[in-house]
């Protein structure tokens, strides 16, 4: 099987102001958090090598601003994008009314080949808060796992819990999208491995994790 040995993917986290967005990343990246928020100006990456399938694979993180008015820079950071990871707070029911919004205009500043299959991925965040939280586990599976097939994780920035495992996920789905790295079949269809094609169908079900 050729395939190569290290491999870049670009991962974009999008949704509303103090969702978590940045901590997420800090946790991720460098098993950080802080209490202090600081509001991200623009855009920022960070960038992590994980070891996915016998290969490296560096994930370059693109940490977006929640406000309004940093909005209309989406354009220059979306394009490109491997994956899309739409953050949301347990405690705030208006991030999660905001994602849709957010997909859609992802999909229009992005542009990618194929949108109707291009991977998303929902992180309920702040999932800590347990007494504040206002959306329940079962509405945010039935939103996001049940009627739009998304895979959904509930996450905590501060305690680390399920960050590993949701960024497993994004970045088995971007590799599923850089599918041309598989073997070709002899009249050039493509073919996973068991192992990889039972992760993928798991995670296409829609791989839940609270």
């Amino acid at each position: 099987m050729a395939t190569k040995n290290r491999v870049l993917f670009k991962v974009v986290i999008l949704g509303n102001a103090a969702v978590g967005k940045t901590s997420l990343l800090n946790q991720f990246v460098n098993n950080k958090f802080s209490n202090q928020y600081k509001a991200t100006i623009g855009a920022d990456f960070l960038t992590k090598e994980v070891f996915l399938d016998n290969r490296i694979v560096t994930l370059q993180i693109w940490d977006t601003a929640g406000q309004e008015r940093f909005q209309s820079l989406g354009v220059a950071f979306y394009r490109g994008a491997d994956c899309c990871v739409l953050v949301c707070d347990v405690t705030a029911p208006s991030s999660f009314q905001s994602l849709s919004s957010w997909k859609d205009e992802f999909l229009i500043q992005a542009a990618p080949a194929d949108p109707d299959n291009f991977p998303f991925v929902v992180l309920g965040n702040k999932v800590d808060l347990e007494k504040e939280r206002v959306v329940s586990l079962k509405k945010a599976r039935q939103l996001f796992c049940s009627e739009n097939d998304t895979p959904y994780f509930e996450t905590s920035a501060k305690d680390g819990r399920n960050v590993e495992e949701a960024f497993e996920a994004i970045a088995r789905l971007a590799q599923e999208r850089e599918i041309d790295e598989f073997e070709l079949t002899q009249d050039n269809g493509i073919i996973l491995d068991e192992e990889e094609e039972g992760r993928m169908r798991r995670l296409r079900r829609g791989n839940c994790a609270c």
